[in-house]
């Protein structure tokens, strides 16, 4: 019998954890990994904060909370194994007043819900034992969440992809997918093809474009929220010793400002959430009208920014004034001034927005013939992504 013939689109961190995977469980696999860009982890893995979630905010019971949790074990496991750094430095949810201490509440409910060791609730005077620069009437403390690098996982995962004798080619843009009998052929914009007999797609940014090339419908649509930071000054940097987060606001789509410390010595401060003006454009002057056109023609994102156009024209203001933008942080770190920043990373988020107007909270996976697409992977999918790539792989098998 002929081994089985794979084609992973996308050079994320899911889609090399995914090959990574297939080649664990039929070594005689043949796997290819196609990604348009030079490099792997270009775009979302690349410009990751490198937060090991530990599994807090999650619907209990949700492929989220599942494959969170799993996911920080194996990636534990991993960089162990490849001597890459994995600090439990820490995370405090801090609650400014008595209506963010009741949903904090909630939260550590969730948590324990979702079997997330170590946490539990705490008062100012603790908090300050923990985080002496930061301010607050409760906090919630989650010992064991970590930072690494998703950039150099993904890189440990390819060679051991390839050392199993799987295939990544970079630099091919699938603009094609057909079915040819048994297999399903993949085009590049530059003539190549490979053909395989099951095919897993993931995209990112440009997952609903790509699993529409497979046949697949066009709802939910990606719309992208580009992430801006600052990062303190090196001798500022011990104003923090771990994470420091606000307490979600369930009115509002996204987290928040926090603070985050990185495995490589840098703090970073923020994001903002702003729409990106195009689905790989990193800054204002990126823009792309075939992405907005995409974007505005969706029924979905006018419903959602007519209910969020507030949040939205803040998160904006944030993005052009640093005042503005520290003084969300200050709220926690008093200490901390616009001069204790300067410009840092930014990053795009590839957001679906359903017909509806509503996030897609939850990791959505959809199947088309012998096509699988993973057409929802929002955080917390870098620290799930080896469970992902499990319950993909599971999927495919069955």
């Amino acid at each position: 019998m002929s081994p089985t013939t794979y084609a992973v689109v996308g050079g994320g961190i899911l889609g090399v954890a995914i090959a990574r995977r297939i080649l664990q469980l039929q070594p005689h696999a043949e796997v290819t990994v196609l990604e348009k860009e030079p490099r792997l982890a270009a775009h979302q893995t690349g410009h990751n904060s490198g937060v090991v979630h530990a599994g807090l905010y999650y619907v209990p019971g949700s492929l989220k909370a599942r494959l969170c949790r799993r996911g920080v074990h194996l990636l534990q496991e991993l960089c162990t194994e490849h001597g890459l750094a994995y600090d439990e430095c820490g995370k405090v949810l801090v609650a400014l007043d008595e209506d963010e201490r009741t949903r904090l509440s909630d939260i550590t409910e969730r948590a324990r819900a979702n079997g997330v060791p170590g946490v539990r609730e705490i008062g100012p005077d603790e908090l300050r034992e923990i985080e002496p620069h930061v301010t607050g009437v409760a906090a919630l403390h989650s010992p064991h969440t970590a930072i690494v690098d998703y950039a150099a996982v993904t890189r440990a995962m390819a060679q051991e992809v390839t050392a199993a004798g799987g295939r990544i080619r970079t630099s091919f843009e699938v603009t094609g997918i057909r079915p040819d009998g048994e297999r399903t052929v993949l085009t590049g914009a530059e003539g190549q093809a490979v053909r395989a007999e099951q095919v897993v797609l993931c995209a990112g940014l440009q997952a609903d474009r790509v699993a529409a090339l497979a046949g697949d419908e066009e709802d939910p649509r990606i719309v992208p929220f580009r992430g801006e930071y600052h990062l303190l000054r090196p001798e500022r940097r011990d104003l923090v010793r771990g994470l420091v987060y606000p307490v979600p606001d369930p009115r509002y789509p996204f987290l928040g400002v926090h603070l985050t410390p990185r495995v490589d010595g840098e703090v970073m401060v923020g994001p903002n959430a702003v729409l990106a003006l195009a689905r790989e454009g990193y800054g204002w002057s990126h823009v792309s009208a075939t992405d907005l056109r995409d974007v505005i023609g969706w029924p979905g994102f006018r419903r959602f920014a007519a209910r969020h156009w507030r949040t939205g024209v803040s998160e904006m203001l944030g993005s052009v004034s640093r005042e503005r933008f520290v003084g969300a942080a200050r709220r926690y770190v008093p200490e901390l001034t616009s001069d204790d920043v300067v410009p840092g990373p930014r990053g795009v988020r590839a957001q679906a927005l359903g017909v509806d107007g509503a996030l897609v909270d939850d990791f959505r996976i959809t199947r088309h013939g012998p096509v699988l697409a993973l057409r929802n992977a929002p955080s917390p999918a870098a620290t799930s992504s080896l469970a992902i790539a499990e319950h993909v792989v599971d999927l495919l098998r069955g």
